[in-house]
């Protein structure tokens, strides 16, 4: 039926024998499909094409280069009518654009999916790790450091050397086989098992910022959402069985906190034991009851999604929403019985003469710090809350006669650690302000003669509102609050 095309006799000759093969028609069309199909084209009142592009069959540079058209259809105009004009939003906040525009960061050809960030760009990213480190304190978590490069041999005992070798950057040092680490909890494996372990350390949470590398096909390459280098907010928690209820409802408190600061809706699933899984069922079901308990107590609406955990344990996927109302899959928490047993993990249980193995969460709350940066980057559309704002105020000058007073206030606000620049240019103060405001700073500071001689500020917001002149102190204590208000 399909011997003129390869790539569907391909597909066809990869199934098993058992394997049912599914057709349809409709009309004069008969393909090769999963489906479920509509009966005819009469049930598509509007479409539209979006797009065409190349992509390499299944995914592979070294197979052939197709033509990919992207289409939608909707049962009225109306509704796509409205999708159109979310496209249209969505590519005004594509986090590539505001980024070139805002100089946050760029993407060179000499090193594909690693990001270079620019002076405003770093503050931002280095400001959400400082946000994070500040809750691990507060949350009785240990930042660890740990390395980037390991033997071969410590990806084997973990699994990722059968399973995920194919998706790292592996080469080759005197003869023996290394890699830069993709994922940081074999390390923590070997920092858990660096000394004999007591009971009484547990809960054990480790939290690690280390640089990952992910071989990521250069096609499948996408702004900060999809890279090869990148950090995340990651989180190793050892336990005891009966820690898991108290350390996942903890969690699932930290990722409420943060995301209401950002401004995220979300939704949780539970994801339980699939069809084919390791360890021992009386294990799993201990496991998924806590985790039940666990959300149930949280007291958030949540879903179930059964068999769909991973083969090593249980495990709840957090959904978020942006303020276009787009999901991203952005924290993990994930229940693992394998890398214990694997990396031969023990610690002594209360009774001395007995010997017991931790439980693992793996945890990261913003994920992919990149990511996290993008999705941040769309959902305020470049008019970042003051606390995250690499451009939290600008002085400008009304004339020369107001410079030296203008550098002043900037070594204040320095000296209170806000991130201030400063235009003293001979442009006219009517485009100073104006391109402050386009820049995206939270606040315009005007000085002017009658300023420098009071000791005060003219104090404008972005949207152009004029708020009061005040003085610098004043202004400082304002700007605090509104921090601390926000977080």
């Amino acid at each position: 039926m399909f011997a003129e095309n390869k790539f569907k006799v391909e597909i066809i000759n990869e199934l098993p024998e058992d394997k049912t093969i599914t057709v349809y028609r409709c009309g004069p069309l008969v393909d090769l499909c999963r489906g479920p199909h509509i009966p005819n084209t009469s049930f598509v009142k509007a479409f539209a094409c979006l797009k065409a592009s190349s992509s390499y069959w299944r995914g592979k540079a070294d197979r052939e280069s197709l033509q990919r058209v992207y289409g939608i259809s909707f049962p009225d105009s109306r509704r796509l009518t409205e999708y159109k004009h979310f496209l249209e939003e969505a590519k005004k906040r594509d986090h590539r654009i505001l980024g070139k525009s805002q100089e946050l960061f760029f993407f060179h050809e000499l090193s594909p999916g690693s990001c270079f960030f620019l002076p405003h760009g770093a503050r931002i990213y280095n400001k959400l790790m400082n946000f994070m480190r500040k809750q691990y304190r507060d949350r009785g978590y240990q930042e660890v450091l740990s390395p980037n490069i390991y033997n071969m041999q410590l990806w084997e005992t973990s699994g990722h050397a059968a399973n995920y070798k194919e998706n790292m950057f592996v080469f080759e040092i005197e003869k023996q086989e290394f890699g830069l680490k993709p994922m940081n909890c074999p390390g923590h494996c070997l920092m858990f098992a660096n000394r004999v372990r007591s009971y009484r350390e547990l809960p054990l949470r480790m939290a690690d910022f280390g640089v990952l590398h992910r071989n990521e096909l250069s096609g499948a390459l996408t702004g900060l959402t999809r890279v090869r280098r990148f950090q995340q907010d990651d989180a190793h928690i050892f336990c005891r069985e009966d820690q898991i209820k108290d350390e996942v409802k903890a969690v699932l408190e930290f990722i409420n906190y943060v995301y209401e600061i950002f401004g995220f809706k979300y939704e949780l699933e539970l994801s339980t034991r699939p069809e084919k899984y390791l360890g021992e069922i009386e294990t799993w079901n201990k496991a998924e009851q806590q985790l039940t308990e666990a959300l149930n107590e949280f007291g958030k609406p949540w879903k179930i999604n059964e068999g769909d955990g991973a083969f090593y344990g249980p495990k709840i996927d957090i959904g978020v929403f942006d303020a276009l109302k787009r999901k991203f899959q952005c924290a993990t928490l994930q229940l693992d019985f394998q890398l214990p047993i694997r990396f031969k993990l023990t610690y002594s249980a209360e009774d001395e003469a007995k010997i017991e193995r931790p439980v693992m969460i793996h945890r990261a709350i913003l994920g992919s710090v990149e990511r996290m940066f993008a999705i941040l980057l769309e959902h305020y559309n470049g008019k970042w809350p003051l606390w995250l704002s690499p451009r939290q105020a600008i002085v400008c000058s009304v004339s020369s006669g107001s410079v030296e007073y203008a550098k002043q206030v900037l070594a204040m606000l320095h000296e209170a650690d806000f991130h201030v620049d400063i235009d003293v240019s001979d442009r006219t103060i009517q485009k100073k302000v104006r391109e402050a405001q386009v820049a995206q700073f939270n606040y315009i500071l005007v000085v002017g003669a009658q300023e420098a001689e009071t000791g005060n500020v003219c104090v404008r917001v972005r949207d152009n509102a004029d708020l009061a002149t005040m003085s610098v102190d004043g202004l400082i204590t304002r700007l605090r609050e509104e921090i601390v208000a926000f977080k």
